[in-house]
């Protein structure tokens, strides 16, 4: 109900004749909105140059400063472990887990630092749909799901930006910078991240690559041909691809090679039945002149001689052709009368090939294969709008992983990742782990994921993971090593410290509160949540064996072996405590409030001290 904003019209205007001069601003609410560059405006209308800021090469956004503090920030939050949604949570080495991605990686920076080999996401695109990444470190992801108008007050889904504000490159910017810093951390020496991305913001996602990983390291953008035909009713170009940017975290990295195809072999047919295998004939010359090369090569079956032509030379010395043709390297046709050749054997070629960056559907899938997988896979209609197809990640990690690699996906959407390394390990042997988190992202409640009974996207991931892996264990029967392979995975979710926050000074506390603050530890938490949060602390691997065992009748939890001990029971006493140490645990932890006395506190130190002195010892 008002008059026309004639402003906006005129910004529109001019963006058609100087697009250039048109950018982004942070109101003073803190909102996005598109404005003019008056100084580049003014540049543009003159014919000398115009005094303005210090030119200089940078990306920079409204919201690069706040992305920065995002990611150096601190949170209080832990992982919760979740068996009943897990496989095989005693044994596996994978991980599923549940919550924002941001926090995620804070958590694992202890624990994974400089471990993770290849990295993997598929972010959201910046195409003005709903866009869930709205990050304030300092509240729980449903109380920002609220605040960013996600979710209503009782829970209900709502579509959060409009097409105009999804646009803005800033927005996505911000969300991407701080967890790409955090990511590149967790890179080993020779890791590797490939990144999904569609044209509206390779060109940014490029230069924000370059600032975190350095220029020096981009390795490919690969096109890939994400459909296999043209849509007849798109405006101006039917978009048939997608980008995937490729970073390496230092020149430490080590390229796979591919399989080598049918067609790459199909030329070496002949064999001599000599143990030299099969090969096929190849030209004997040389561009690169060389005089040592020109002399001529008798054919010993005729006494001919052949001579290079005229400005060119044979590939190898007279001394080394004649020991090729004593070796009978040298082909003289098939009648034995003809000019030389050399016999290039296939055991002597490249045993690969090399990656390229033009990826079609043909080798590695598209859109439709994709969900036909995910139907097949549900028996349904596929549950996740936009899954890549299994075959797209299983080349990227035989370019870039091997044996025992862990590989982290957080943005795992339907667990793609997951499914193509469980496939990947059936095939080779390999022991590749896999980290996947995903935000539990409310499915819409006509979309066919919320039809089958699935209320989030990670329920939808942690299914597919529990389908493929069986469904990989059965098309292998029989295979051997296939009973070891592992299609487990531990369910581990976002949640805040279990420690209770108190901030009270001593003559703010209450007596009707001094109950309730003699324990620390919050109200709803297992010894296992209390565990978990322990191995995050002490940066212990999450994925290592755990086994509960009772010493005089108190439960203790062992972490491969003896790497850790915890126990948090109460009443802890110096008997416990000596035959506890007695086990002789690289770590061991206790409650604050476990000990039946300040005098078994005190003992706890000096007991371990003379029993198994090399143990590191702490209290939550």
């Amino acid at each position: 109900m008002r008059t026309r904003n004639y402003t906006n019209d005129n910004i529109i205007k001019l963006k058609e004749l100087f697009p250039q001069c048109v950018t982004e601003t942070r109101t003073d609410d803190g909102s996005l909105k598109r404005v003019i560059d008056f100084d580049q405006l003014r540049q543009e209308l003159s014919t000398s140059v115009v005094e303005g800021q210090q030119e200089r090469y940078q990306l920079t956004w409204p919201g690069k400063r706040e992305a920065l503090l995002t990611a150096n920030a601190p949170i209080a939050k832990t992982l919760r472990p979740c068996r009943k949604e897990s496989v095989n949570f005693d044994t596996t080495k994978n991980l599923f887990i549940e919550g924002d991605n941001l926090d995620a990686l804070k958590l694992l920076q202890e624990t994974y630092l400089n471990k993770v080999k290849m990295i993997y996401i598929d972010p959201p695109y910046n195409t003005g749909n709903d866009f869930i990444y709205e990050d304030d470190f300092s509240e729980s992801t449903d109380s920002y799901l609220q605040r960013s108008n996600q979710k209503d007050v009782v829970g209900n889904r709502l579509i959060t930006n409009t097409e105009a504000n999804g646009r803005f490159h800033s927005d996505w910017l911000t969300m991407m910078y701080p967890r790409l810093k955090l990511a590149r951390n967790l890179l080993r020496e020779d890791g590797v991240i490939f990144i999904s991305i569609d044209d509206g913001e390779v060109a940014n996602l490029r230069k924000l690559c370059d600032e975190i990983f350095g220029e020096s390291n981009f390795i490919a953008n690969i096109v890939w041909q994400k459909k296999y035909a043209a849509t007849n009713d798109a405006k101006g170009f039917s978009n048939l691809h997608d980008h995937i940017i490729v970073y390496q975290k230092t020149s430490s990295f080590d390229r796979q090679l591919l399989p080598r195809t049918e067609e790459m072999d199909r030329p070496y047919k002949n064999n001599d039945n000599d143990g030299k295998g099969l090969w096929r004939s190849d030209n004997l010359l040389v561009r690169t002149f060389s005089k040592s090369g020109v002399y001529p090569i008798i054919n010993p079956n005729t006494n001919e001689k052949f001579m290079p032509p005229e400005g060119s030379c044979w590939r190898a010395s007279k001394d080394t052709m004649l020991a090729w043709i004593k070796d009978n390297k040298i082909y003289f046709g098939k009648d034995g009368k003809g000019a030389p050749q050399l016999k290039r054997y296939l055991n002597e070629v490249q045993q690969g090939r090399v990656p390229d960056t033009w990826w079609t559907f043909e080798d590695v899938g598209h859109n439709d294969a994709a969900n036909k997988e995910l139907k097949a896979l549900f028996n349904t209609k596929a549950p996740f709008d936009t899954p890549k197809p299994s075959s797209l990640i299983y080349r990227m990690l035989k370019i870039s992983t091997k044996n025992s690699d862990i590989i982290l996906d957080f943005f795992s959407g339907s667990s793609t990742t997951a499914h193509a390394i469980m496939f990947l390990n059936a095939e080779d042997g390999g022991k590749r782990q896999h980290i996947m988190v995903q935000i539990p992202e409310p499915c819409s409640s006509n979309s066919e994921a919320f039809k089958a009974g699935y209320i989030t996207i990670a329920e939808i991931g942690k299914e597919r993971i529990r389908r493929s892996g069986k469904k990989i264990k059965e098309e292998n029967a029989g295979k051997e090593g296939i009973d070891q392979l592992d299609i487990g995975f531990r369910v581990l979710k976002i949640d805040n410290s279990n420690i209770k926050d108190v901030y009270c000074t001593p003559d703010s506390v209450k007596q009707r509160d001094l109950l309730s603050q003699v324990s620390n530890i919050r109200e709803d938490r297992t010894a296992e949540d209390l565990l978990f949060q322990v191995l995050l602390d002490w940066g212990v691997d999450l994925t290592l064996p755990i086994t509960k065992e009772s010493i005089s009748g108190k439960t203790v939890f062992f972490v491969d072996t003896d790497a850790l001990a915890a126990c948090f029971e109460l009443k802890v006493n110096d008997d416990f405590i000596k035959k506890l140490a007695a086990r002789k645990p690289l770590r061991v932890v206790f409650r604050d409030a476990s000990f039946s006395s300040d005098s078994a506190k005190i003992n706890v130190e000096q007991i371990f001290k003379l029993i198994s002195p090399n143990t590191e010892i702490k209290s939550i």
